[in-house]
């Protein structure tokens, strides 16, 4: 069928202003085609370009003296971990497609990542996610489409993070009404690799073959990136078509393909996965990165449907697929190893000086677009950002108006809500020892693996992914800031120091200038916390446009820090561990309700501003508890975060291999009991150690400069807590009961 007329209808359903497409004319110096238009609209894209939000990326800090690969250089960053290592991370979204197909959105969302990290050369050693679904409970008006989109996502999860053998081994998954229709699924990758055999992607040497190894060309994903780029509508649906179908056994192979390629350095060139915009993005990004051209026939393409246009074959996003620029005269050791792996191996083009990304099709040329403009030149906004008119109603907060609830049932409830639950049944469908590196499991403060760096001889890496959505939508900066904070402090809590940071920036269209508002503001409060902890962020992605019918999702900018521990006897878990320890609260009291989780699920406000963020001292608790572990003084260590003491010490009792009680005594600073229990206050931290050794501990985090008292001592069948004539208790076992049953409860 021949091309449709390109109609101004038409550019407009690609996602192209008429400023857009008068500045694709001037490029081109005449009319695109059908194809190019096609491929304009993808790379242009917001998914792609970064076009509306670029400006605020530059914000961040990139540079430091362990940053081996910066942001938006390659595919993923790298960090310099010492002695010859390094490791490759990033984070990304499958937020539109998961919305559509869960189960296919949320597993290519897992090979896309790890694409990414391979490319670099690197070996992945493990996933993580974090997840953002509306409420699953039976009473929420929409909670069967999430439980739906919840079981799909996860499931997907499962079955491509397991089938490929790389294990998931931590996260968080959070439930909120913003969330209707337009679930949050983004995924975390880190992988190894010698720092002398880092790969590149850039196109170099004219007359080098480029060679196209993996899966066969589908129309499945077309134009998933352009999808990505607007808002969901009741006629998403019908964009079931942009959705890639992974499959994980073919990833397995191209990725021990393409890493055994790699061990013959004078073969390969550049590599590049074939990710959002498939071919498009592939061909031209790495002749920008190369100041060259490229030239293929997509005849030459291995595909697996009869009949493809070049639009479809150059817009198609099916997975599995790579690109790499092969050094002439070593064509043969690429086609030995692909057929080695038994995958499609095909020569389809070449490196040109010209700077042009020229597609033919059996001969004929049907796309000649310059690379670099393509690839690097899309238009880049300053949206107009205005601060949201309901933003101080939502911080405004009049205490005295709402009224204590009872303090006994309000734990029991508060641990059985979707956000505190356990994620066993999440995450006990995640392989999470495959590969055996895994030290601590999932449940506890930050993920550790450690990392096989020769004979016999390990680096232990600690990695968490984190963001309190309900306060960046109260205060996106000091609630961004907080995120970057207490990502950072569940590294601390396990004794490892932050080495960097990547993100995923989750929010509504930036054309309305209180959604931008949003994103500015929190992009700012990533970026001074980045440089008060010392971290350059190494890169991540910008997911915009999550917004349903109904409005946009609570701006998340999910962020994932990397650290290590120099000392295996420094891992220190999160639970109590012996009866007869003394806890130690470390930090303030507390006394913060504002935009907490006890005013939503039992007062069913989401009002307040977030809890105050004093950087100083919040870096002063991470290096005394660091200290403290290193001098074998702690036994366990947990952050206190959503549900404030009360609900921390609960976690302490019920969340490890064994549950235990505690008797704690607290003074009374406040009028408010509730305020005391479940304020949200930072910078704070429970501390447990022997009881011979508190005194030492509380005399070396008082010479830290971090205020820490002793609360109680751990031991017995019960929680109980003293507050002047005040006694509260709660059967340990029973508390474990609703905790552990919840998500299955509603699930069922």
């Amino acid at each position: 069928m021949p091309d449709p007329a390109i109609t101004p209808d038409l550019i407009a359903k690609h996602g192209i202003t008429p400023d857009e497409y008068q500045r694709i004319k001037d490029i081109l110096k005449r009319e695109p085609n059908f194809t190019e238009l096609g491929i304009f609209s993808v790379m242009w894209s917001e998914h792609c370009s970064y076009k509306n939000s670029r400006l605020e990326l530059r914000k961040f800090p990139t540079t430091g003296p362990r940053v081996l690969v910066k942001a938006g250089e390659e595919n993923a960053g790298v960090i310099d971990i010492g002695d010859g290592w390094g490791i490759a991370f990033k984070m990304e979204s499958h937020n539109h497609p998961s919305a559509v197909e869960p189960f296919q959105g949320a597993a290519t969302g897992v090979g896309g990542i790890l694409r990414d990290i391979f490319t670099m050369g690197a070996r992945p050693v493990f996933l993580m996610n974090s997840l953002r679904f509306g409420d699953i409970r039976p009473t929420a008006p929409n909670g069967a489409t999430n439980r739906r989109l919840l079981s799909g996502v996860v499931s997907g999860i499962a079955h491509y993070g397991n089938c490929i053998g790389v294990p998931t081994v931590g996260g968080e998954i959070y439930f909120d009404a913003s969330y209707d229709g337009n679930p949050l699924v983004n995924v975390f990758a880190l992988g190894t690799l010698r720092t002398d055999e880092i790969r590149r992607g850039a196109a170099t040497g004219a007359g080098n073959p480029v060679f196209y190894v993996g899966a066969r060309t589908g129309r499945d994903g077309l134009a998933g990136a352009a999808f990505a780029s607007r808002d969901l509508t009741e006629d998403s649906k019908a964009d079931r078509p942009a959705v890639q179908v992974g499959d994980p056994f073919i990833e397995k192979l191209l990725l021990e393909a393409c890493l055994e390629l790699f061990q013959h350095p004078e073969a390969v060139v550049g590599v590049q996965d074939m990710g959002a915009a498939g071919l498009t993005c592939s061909t031209c990004e790495t002749a920008s990165r190369g100041n060259s051209g490229i030239e293929i026939d997509l005849a030459l393409v291995p595909q697996r449907e009869p009949g493809m246009t070049p639009y479809e074959t150059m817009l198609s996003e099916s997975q599995e697929r790579m690109l790499i620029i092969v050094r002439k005269g070593h064509e043969k050791t690429v086609t030995d190893i692909f057929e080695k792996w038994d995958l499609p191996c095909a020569l389809i083009g070449q490196v040109t000086e010209d700077g042009l990304m020229r597609v033919k099709n059996h001969g004929e040329t049907v796309v000649e677009i310059p690379a670099k403009q393509l690839a690097d030149e899309a238009p880049v906004y300053k949206r107009e950002a205005r601060r949201p008119a309901d933003l101080d109603a939502k911080q405004h907060l009049l205490l005295a108006s709402i009224p204590q609830a009872d303090i006994e049932s309000t734990l029991p409830k508060l641990l059985a809500t979707p956000d505190l639950a356990s994620k066993r049944w999440v995450y006990r469908q995640y392989d999470h020892m495959v590969r055996v590196g895994t030290v601590t499991p999932p449940g506890s403060d930050a993920a550790v693996v450690r990392i096989p760096t020769g004979d016999k001889t390990w680096k232990y890496l600690a990695a968490s992914v984190d963001c309190n959505a309900h306060y960046v939508a109260a205060e996106p900066k000091l609630g961004a800031l907080i995120a970057v904070a207490e990502c950072a402090r569940n590294l601390a809590m396990t004794g490892a120091e932050p080495l960097a940071l990547t993100d995923n920036l989750n929010f509504g269209n930036p054309h309305n200038p209180e959604n931008f508002y949003m994103l500015q503001q929190a992009v700012d409060g990533l970026a001074e916390g980045c440089r008060a902890f010392d971290i350059p962020v190494t890169g991540g992605n910008v997911s915009l446009y999550n917004q349903s019918p109904a409005g946009p999702i609570d701006p998340t900018p999910t962020v994932g820090i990397v650290g290590i521990i120099r000392d295996p006897k420094d891992i220190t878990p999160s639970h109590f561990q012996n009866e007869g320890d003394a806890i130690l609260l470390v930090g303030n009291v507390g006394e913060e309700l504002g935009a907490s989780l006890y005013l939503r699920e039992i007062h069913g406000l989401k009002k307040g501003r977030p809890p105050e963020l004093d950087m100083p001292r919040e870096l002063k608790l991470h290096e005394a508890v660091r200290t403290a572990i290193r001098a074998g003084n702690v036994r366990s260590a947990h952050d206190l975060a959503e549900g404030g003491l009360l609900v921390a010490l609960a976690e302490c009792g019920i969340g490890g291999k064994k549950q235990l009680g505690a008797n704690v005594k607290l003074e009374m600073p406040h009028a408010r009991l509730d305020a005391l229990l479940f304020g949200e206050s930072q910078s704070r931290a429970i501390l447990t150690t022997p009881a011979d050794k508190a005194a030492t501990l509380l005399a070396q985090l008082e010479s830290l400069g971090v205020r820490a008292r002793q609360i109680g001592t751990v031991g017995g069948n019960e929680l109980g807590v003293e507050i002047g004539n005040t006694h509260l208790k709660w059967d340990v076992a029973a508390l474990y009961k609703t905790w552990d049953n919840a998500l299955d409860t509603y699930l069922s």
